[in-house]
């Protein structure tokens, strides 16, 4: 198997500790990190010491001249992501940029079709598409043990606080573009990204943050004959105690991104009651309530992993082969631009004071 070179933009938190730490890694055996760039001198000189033999470069317009990369990842800053892989499309790189995609539609629309006519790959990394999270909940749906699913629900919060770009209107920043993706990626997959779904309510809003962007938001998504979708991404939540859940009309799945548990009752177990329509009673003739004890059934378990540890791996295989031999991507750039639609929708919809 012949590895693929790859020049990484960016040695940040993404680019050294989630792209690089696959890399790095025993399950790696597709990608050969040949060239890395980054502005800073130190980030540069540390990369050359965990990808010995590679070149570095503080412009990613170095790249242009060299004709044996196979891939460019693109972790730049976030307001980075659609200048430099438009740039890099045009002079001919297949790319996978870091999530959020670009800030809008029309941006995301520009790549997709810039790749189709150079023919070449573009991906977008919604690895949280590919983790068990995700890929469990898909089955448990088609299982039909909970029925119809009639409500998804989408929680991304925690309790903490942020000071540092990540909290910039300017940088295409704020929890809804920085963490969002995740959330709005699991709940268009789990409503098969319906082409006719509609942002029914949002709101964003700065509780936290030392900066202007949102540290909350909340989506609500319709999609006809689809279930409820309802999203949140905060920081300021500090009784979070799921990621999803699942209601259907014979019961509920809930799971973080590591465990699971549902509870759910089995047609023919639990007999039809019918309808009484005068006051219940007990056997005194005291007022009584509905009472009963559903015969149910529990389920929970643990995940293999997360969407780091083996969503990571595989989107990098697909990707492989997704260049290599043509294979269309599980999640492709067309998903994440309605990922991307979802999020613009919001903003315009809530804006907020820019301050700096």
């Amino acid at each position: 198997m012949k590895k693929l070179n790859v020049a990484v933009i960016g040695q940040g938190r993404s680019g050294k500790d989630i792209h690089g730490l696959y890399f790095r890694g025993e399950k790696n055996v597709y990608y050969n990190v040949k060239y890395v760039v980054d502005k800073d001198e130190y980030r540069r000189g540390v990369a050359e010491e965990i990808y010995p033999g590679c070149v570095t470069f503080s412009d990613y317009r170095d790249l242009f001249a060299l004709e044996d990369v196979d891939l460019v990842v693109n972790s730049s800053y976030s307001e980075c992501h659609y200048p430099i892989t438009e740039d890099l499309l045009l002079h001919g790189f297949n790319v996978l940029v870091e999530k959020p995609f670009a800030r809008t539609r029309y941006e995301c629309d520009r790549l997709i079709n810039i790749a189709k006519e150079k023919g070449l790959t573009l991906a977008v990394f919604q690895q949280s598409n590919l983790a068990p999270i995700y890929t469990f909940a898909r089955e448990v749906i088609s299982s039909g043990k909970l029925g119809e699913i009639k409500q998804v629900n989408v929680r991304f919060n925690g309790f903490s606080r942020r000071w540092d770009w990540q909290t910039l209107q300017k940088k295409v920043a704020g929890g809804l573009y920085n963490t969002g993706p995740h959330p709005v990626g699991i709940g268009l997959g789990l409503i098969d990204f319906d082409p006719d779904y509609k942002v029914v309510y949002s709101r964003l809003d700065t509780l936290l943050t030392s900066g202007d962007s949102d540290d909350l938001a909340k989506i609500i998504i319709e999609a006809p004959g689809k279930p409820l979708v309802d999203i949140e991404v905060t920081s300021a939540d500090a009784y979070s105690g799921y990621n999803l859940k699942l209601i259907g009309t014979r019961g509920t799945y809930k799971s973080t991104t590591l465990k699971y548990e549902m509870t759910y009752i089995v047609d023919g177990e639990n007999p039809e009651r019918p309808v009484i329509e005068e006051s219940l009673e007990d056997g005194d003739r005291n007022p009584a309530y509905c009472r009963e004890d559903l015969v149910k059934h529990v389920e929970s378990g643990d995940f293999p992993g997360d969407a780091f540890s083996l969503g990571t791996p595989s989107f990098y295989e697909h990707l492989y082969y997704s260049i290599t031999e043509g294979r269309e991507m599980p999640v492709t750039a067309e998903m994440a631009r309605e990922v991307i639609s979802v999020i613009e929708t919001a903003h315009a919809h809530n804006p907020l004071p820019v301050k700096y």
